[in-house]
């Protein structure tokens, strides 16, 4: 919830460019093991690179919200009061917004837009 905006954004641009190329491979795959493995590596990748998506962030940081009240949580977290000060609807919002930004930005620019520029001269035999 502290992240600085511009790597809120960042971070989320390339969060979702991973995750909707996963949902863009698995469209293109004919079989359900194809329709996996698609959506496996960039699910995986975006994880373990600790980008931030706007939905996953909305459960953790309620979630993180309604848990800062209870002491045995936050003890067995070893979060300290700095950190505790950051978690709330402010933080909450701080993050949301420009995470969206840059989830729209990553869905619609990176893969959207390449996916029409770079098929648009067969989108009169599509349609």
């Amino acid at each position: 919830m502290s992240l600085p905006v511009g790597e809120a954004v960042f971070r989320g641009i390339l969060c979702n460019w991973l995750v909707v190329l996963a949902v863009r491979m698995s469209m293109a795959a004919t079989d359900i093991i194809g329709k996996i493995w698609a959506i496996f590596f960039p699910i995986m990748a975006f994880v373990a690179s600790g980008y931030e998506h706007s939905i996953a962030n909305m459960y953790f940081m309620a979630l993180g919200i309604l848990l800062k009240g209870d002491p045995s949580t936050v003890s067995g977290a070893g979060l300290s009061q700095e950190v505790l000060s950051q978690v709330s609807m402010g933080g909450y919002f701080h993050n949301l917004i420009p995470v969206t930004i840059g989830n729209l930005i990553g869905g619609i620019l990176f893969v959207a837009i390449f996916y029409f520029l770079v098929f648009r001269t067969h989108l009169e035999d599509i349609v």
